[in-house]
């Protein structure tokens, strides 16, 4: 299960060095705030989460509640993470787990599944392709599908992200959030946080953050349907990127989604894998954090919305990196 985490600020002598002592640290970014003239930049890092990515939040919930539900066997499509964090709770909870995964999808996910003791069938095709094939078996056979955005409890695991960003900056909110979306639940998750929050009367004002929903233009389905004012997202056919967790044609949830960065005055943008690698590198060199492709996306759409604009200098921007860089060694660049 996730804990909350006191995330108090600490500085040292020279410069703002990090917020907080959790295992998901909202850190600044002083090197880079003055690379791109800002002066409010932090990244939340979630690759300190158990199996290394941001999945763990949210399949920590849905498993738990599995469990107290009398759930025994779940299944999961994913496209590497969600597989590998649901092996890792269900292994836990003595839950048998199936996971349907496209074949290049990064070896370290595929491992870490097996390893958890889940059956992993490796798909010729896409998420959408694994989607569809855990799906007929969970009919079929009496799975408990745990699918982004079948059951629940996986938005009510990632939504304490919106919590701990509210702790942090003593219960206000940042002016930007930028945040990798393949399935949106993060996105989806932390919105419903931030109504949760003012409901309960807990934040210092009512001004919420933008939302910028940041895709491979590889496979940007909320992008295109964001420029269109679309209410929904078209397939996206012949899908390709590097960063997998990007690599989603069409979301569960895409209306959900696309309202909450509308309702939000936010954006949606599409970024390429020479950006995502460039980012990568300069996130490493200048800050030392081996991001995800994923996370390292946000700051490749961060470097294009300075440049038109869209985010001004004092702005509170956070950008989150959704998971270790160590989970990609087996695709270079």
């Amino acid at each position: 299960m996730w804990r909350w985490h006191e995330l108090l600020p600490v500085l040292n002598e020279e410069n703002q060095v990090f917020l907080g002592e959790g295992d998901t640290p909202l850190l600044f970014l002083p090197r880079l705030e003055k690379e791109l003239r800002l002066s409010n930049l932090y990244v939340k890092d979630e690759s300190s989460n158990p199996t290394g990515t941001f999945k763990a939040r949210g399949l920590a919930a849905a498993i738990s509640k599995a469990k107290e539900l009398g759930v025994e066997k779940v299944i999961i499509p994913t496209a590497g993470n969600a597989g590998g964090a649901m092996a890792a709770y269900a292994a836990r909870a003595g839950i048998k787990a199936h996971i349907f995964m496209p074949k290049d999808t990064p070896y370290a996910n595929i491992e870490e599944s097996r390893m958890a003791g889940a059956e992993v069938v490796l798909v010729d095709g896409l998420i959408s392709d694994a989607a569809g094939m855990a799906g007929e078996k969970a009919r079929a056979e009496g799975w408990f599908d745990v699918s982004t955005f079948k059951e629940p409890y996986r938005v009510e695991g990632k939504k304490v992200m919106g919590y701990e960003l509210a702790e942090a900056f003593e219960w206000s909110l940042p002016d930007v959030i930028i945040y990798p979306t393949g399935g949106g639940t993060g996105l989806v998750g932390m919105w419903k946080a931030f109504a949760e929050l003012e409901t309960l009367g807990w934040l210092e004002n009512k001004k919420r953050p933008r939302m910028v929903a940041v895709q491979a233009d590889g496979c940007a389905p909320v992008v295109k349907a964001f420029e269109k004012s679309a209410t929904f997202c078209d397939f996206w056919t012949n899908a390709h990127t590097m960063a997998s967790g990007l690599r989603v044609p069409k979301s569960f949830a895409d209306n959900l989604i696309l309202q909450d960065i509308y309702d939000s005055e936010g954006t949606a943008i599409a970024v390429s894998d020479a950006a995502i690698l460039e980012s990568q590198k300069q996130l490493a060199c200048m800050e030392g954090i081996f991001a995800a492709p994923e996370g390292a996306a946000t700051l490749a759409a961060l470097k294009e919305l300075v440049r038109q604009g869209w985010v001004h200098p004092e702005e509170r921007i956070i950008l989150f990196n959704t998971g270790s860089g160590l989970k990609y060694l087996d695709h270079p660049g």
